[in-house]
């Protein structure tokens, strides 16, 4: 039998009132015990009456009583503190039973009240729950997992579409959402800053790249990634982010930037960055004839095999990243930005198996320069910083989800592929950090393994 969690009933509409009350009484009864002990201890219960059992009080017993009250309630602070989850899931609990009440989806029945002389003739009814859906509800590991019966009752629609309502009102994230036979099962994320991570724990390794505690992108079999966001939504340091961490896994990398701007300076310290225009055009038609040939160059190795990639045979992944596409695309004629638009559709459909992969950036993802499906052949999309609401349609469609702004630099949402938008964050960067001198030893270092390799 699988451990569904907390079953949800109307009770529970009053949940954290009942622990909170239930805990203070406990705890302060528990205090006077041990504040009163010795004088409990010679206490004669056989000759108790109401004059023995007064307490005096006193100034010593006065002490006692707000020490007791000051302690209990010291507890119980010291509780929220280090059982913060149980705290929070109480709060869950209690707020998807008034959502189940509010909205009126049960079921009650008139039932004859008995009052306290039943011989007598009492006509009054009380009304009685009859049916409440069956919701579990399960915190484990930072994830939130709610579980609805389907019953093929008069609020199964409602309950099948639930996901504005629980993360708005739980205040989380959806991360997916799982129809089963007889169940539909949320999972979301209750706390998704607290699964940042820093720059040094951004790892690239077996074809996914760390983003977060919960997050990877795992590019080998959900290839591609789209970048929106304006100034100052952290998009360039997310970039030198991905840069650096696939640098470390020896992968071969082509940068662009044509407006030779942050990205460009990483000219000084490793191959393959361009921010001249026709430099960009040749570096794109080179990564398209690079993973023309090592297409037909993988089916002629011995150990090839049909199904198997070009980590099976041992091959570094390439990645092509274009920071301010549209830009650029904009400061092309109309044959050149068909011919550009062709090569870089050709990669998106065809370079997963050999192992050539596009990262593309910008401020909107205009459908003007992503046409002709390109732009569904991104499979992990972020979208950074403020964005209106054309802008979130443009990246991840039409979806029923509630976008919120929060003044943090970095925060953004993502779509892993799944069709399911979550909030993100990017790897925080500490105050100061060298992007250049950091790349620069890791190339380096690459340098020196391969040359001691040889």
């Amino acid at each position: 039998m699988q451990y569904k969690g907390h079953r949800i009933r109307a009770g529970d509409q009053y949940l954290v009132y009942h622990f909170v009350l239930g805990w203070l009484i406990t705890v302060f009864i528990g205090w006077m015990v041990i504040f009163y002990f010795q004088e409990l201890r010679w206490l004669d219960f056989s000759s108790l009456s109401l004059s023995t059992a007064e307490i005096a009080w006193s100034m010593k017993g006065l002490v006692r009583l707000l020490g007791s009250l000051a302690l209990s309630g010291s507890m119980f602070l010291l509780y929220i503190h280090f059982f913060h989850d149980h705290w929070r899931s109480l709060w869950h609990r209690q707020k998807l039973a008034r959502m189940i009440l509010e909205n009126h989806w049960y079921e009650v029945k008139q039932t004859q009240s008995e009052g306290f002389f039943k011989d007598l003739n009492n006509n009054r009814t009380k009304e009685t729950i009859s049916y409440f859906p069956k919701i579990y509800y399960r915190m484990k590991g930072g994830l939130l997992s709610i579980r609805v019966q389907i019953s093929l009752g008069k609020y199964q629609d409602q309950l099948l579409k639930l996901e504005k309502k629980l993360e708005s009102g739980l205040y989380c994230e959806l991360v997916e959402k799982e129809l089963k036979d007889s169940y539909v099962e949320y999972t979301l994320l209750y706390d998704m800053i607290a699964n940042r991570i820093g720059i040094e724990e951004v790892v690239a390794e077996n074809g996914t790249l760390r983003l977060m505690k919960n997050q990877v992108w795992a590019y080998d079999s959900l290839p591609h990634m789209l970048i929106a966001g304006g100034t100052g939504g952290g998009k360039t340091y997310f970039l030198l982010t991905i840069i650096q961490a696939l640098l470390k896994s020896d992968a071969e990398l082509f940068v662009l930037d044509p407006k030779n701007a942050d990205l460009a300076d990483l000219a000084t310290v490793m191959p393959h960055v361009y921010s001249q225009k026709e430099e960009i055009s040749v570096c794109v038609e080179d990564f398209y004839e690079r993973m023309m040939a090592r297409s037909k160059a993988m089916k002629e190795m011995p150990n090839y095999k049909t199904g198997e990639n070009y980590a099976y045979l041992g091959l570094p992944p390439n990645f092509l990243i274009f920071d301010e596409y549209v830009a650029y695309m904009e400061m092309l004629t109309t044959k050149e930005s068909a011919v550009i638009l062709n090569k870089l559709k050709q990669i998106v459909m065809l370079g997963r198996q050999s192992g050539f992969f596009l990262i593309l950036a910008c401020q909107r993802p205009d459908a003007k320069y992503l046409g002709d499906g390109i732009r569904d052949q991104f499979n992990f999309r972020v979208a950074l910083g403020r964005m209106s609401e054309l802008g979130y349609s443009m990246m991840f469609g039409e979806v029923e989800k509630n976008f919120f702004m929060k003044r943090i630099k970095g925060r953004g949402y993502v779509d892993t592929g799944g069709s399911v938008i979550s909030e993100f964050y990017t790897p925080l960067v500490p105050k100061g950090y060298n992007f250049l001198e950091s790349i620069q030893k890791i190339i380096q270092q690459n340098l020196l393994s391969k040359s001691k390799g040889k």
